[in-house]
């Protein structure tokens, strides 16, 4: 039981540095981040749009 105690309360106590480190991002790095995940979603979506249409194409349904 104090095994689980122990590792809790390190738990909490690197969750609390991680969380003291970060920052809010700024306009410029927030409309990067924005646009890199704008980007990779797209990029994502087709593909599986292509996958899918040479399934249907071999398949035909």
């Amino acid at each position: 039981m104090a095994n689980v105690i122990e590792k809790l309360k390190n738990f909490f106590a690197e969750s609390r540095r991680v969380l003291m480190v970060t920052k809010k991002p700024g306009p410029k790095e927030f409309k990067l981040a924005v646009k890199v995940t704008g980007l990779g979603m797209l990029l994502i979506g087709s593909i599986g749009l292509i996958i899918r249409l040479v399934g249907y194409l071999i398949t035909g349904q």
